[in-house]
């Protein structure tokens, strides 16, 4: 047990609030300025996570899916995100998607994503999804919740452990960004450049797609 959560230490998060709904309204009301053009956007905000991981532990993978229902997925094979148990033995998971990411957001030297924008943090993907399905696998337990646009939908559910860790964040984007550019094949190369800790796969699974991994 990790004891009372207002023992526990804000790093990248405020673990004292699992919601910030002003904070997803902001960026709901401007979809252009906090993910310029558009889906794609979101998924760098996605990788840029998998890279930190990689970057802490000397390296390590990510797969980029494209579904053929319009979903994307990133999954990795970190340590999962932060999920600790308060006194009463709750699991409680680090509020990636429902807060604001303290380093990036609002920071004016806040880094930049490969497409030359500002990093602003996880809870920009889950403020402009339709959904978002965060599945996360530590060595303490594996969990899984749903949001739609940003708002936590179900409580953080258990789920079977398969002797990996790592995170899977899928998400629709949101309509309102428009149709935008997702990630194609020369993309994981490129990105190398900007996160060489860190080897990108993409499958495309899309109709058309070639249905094989790139990376």
């Amino acid at each position: 047990m990790d004891g009372s959560r207002a023992s526990w230490v804000n790093t990248t998060h405020d673990w004292s609030g699992l919601v910030d709904t002003d904070h997803l309204g902001l960026i709901r009301e401007n979809p252009a300025r906090f993910a310029p053009g558009g889906a794609g956007h979101l998924v760098l905000e996605v990788v840029a996570y998998a890279a930190d991981e990689a970057a802490s532990r000397g390296g390590g993978r990510c797969e980029v899916t494209l579904h053929s229902d319009g979903s994307v997925s990133v999954s990795d094979d970190g340590r999962g995100t932060d999920t600790r148990f308060d006194e009463t033995g709750q699991a409680v998971q680090k509020p990636v998607m429902a807060t604001k990411d303290l380093r990036f957001f609002d920071v004016p030297e806040a880094e930049l994503l490969p497409d030359g924008h500002p990093r602003r943090g996880m809870s920009v993907v889950a403020a402009l999804s339709e959904w978002l399905v965060h599945t996360n696998r530590r060595v303490n337990g594996s969990w899984s919740r749903r949001y739609e646009h940003g708002l936590p939908v179900t409580g953080l559910e258990p789920v079977v452990a398969d002797g990996s860790t790592g995170t899977c964040v899928r998400f629709v984007p949101d309509r309102a960004l428009g149709p935008g550019r997702l990630p194609s094949t020369d993309d994981p190369l490129r990105w190398a450049g900007h996160w060489p800790d860190l080897a990108v796969r993409l499958d495309d699974r899309r109709e058309g797609g070639d249905g094989r991994s790139h990376g």
